[in-house]
């Protein structure tokens, strides 16, 4: 069981050792959001990490050359060059 704790102006939580280990949330940024009555705290996601090192290795693993960072450094002036 988990309370409301007084901390300075605020309130907050002390969530157990044990069920921040099972929902892998030490030492993550968490995200809290409203869902019905409650409260769903989950642990804050970084958009695209790590991508870039598992594109390399799939590639590798493939036997392929990495990246080809001729396109990856290729300016874009504008986007009327490109067709979607």
């Amino acid at each position: 069981m988990v309370q409301l704790v007084k901390i300075g102006n605020s309130q907050g939580i002390r969530i157990p050792k044990p069920l921040i280990e099972q929902a892998h949330l030490e030492g993550k940024e968490l995200k809290l959001q409203i869902v019905d009555d409650g409260l769903l705290i989950i642990p804050e996601k970084e958009a695209r990490k790590g991508w870039e090192q598992a594109i390399e290795q799939t590639i590798a693993a493939q036997g392929q050359e990495t990246l080809d960072e001729e396109w990856l450094d290729f300016p874009l002036d504008s986007d009327e060059d490109l067709k979607w």
